[in-house]
């Protein structure tokens, strides 16, 4: 975030009036929120973040269990229950959700993932 002088991008009318408010202070004027980015988009941790949920969602469909993901991400094994669980309930392309009944949210139990 860049600091502006109001005088240099402000009309007169619009800088007189925020004076009678914030006299000689800093104001801080948020982005409008289309223009904001996400959490995580500027510093890349949403797409990092992605990518190792993508892993060891694969991981775990190759045959790796909840304790050995746990161990080699740090993660607890309900952090990765429910990486998996979610990735079952992503969006399909064309429409529709896949949901496995057998994972929706609140169903599933600890025996039910490896």
């Amino acid at each position: 975030m860049n600091y502006k002088n109001g005088r240099d991008v402000l009309p007169p009318s619009l800088l007189r009036e925020l004076q009678k408010y914030v006299n000689g202070e800093l104001v801080y004027i948020p982005r409008l929120d289309e223009q904001r980015a996400r959490w995580g988009e500027v510093s890349g941790t949403r797409k990092l973040l992605a990518e190792r949920n993508r892993d060891i969602c694969r991981l775990y469909a190759a045959g790796s269990t909840v304790a050995e993901l746990e161990r080699k991400y740090h993660l607890s094994a309900e952090s990765i229950r429910k990486i998996i669980v979610k990735s079952r309930r992503q969006p399909i392309v064309g429409g529709g959700v896949h949901v496995d009944s057998t994972y929706a949210p609140g169903t599933y139990s600890r025996s039910t993932l490896r």
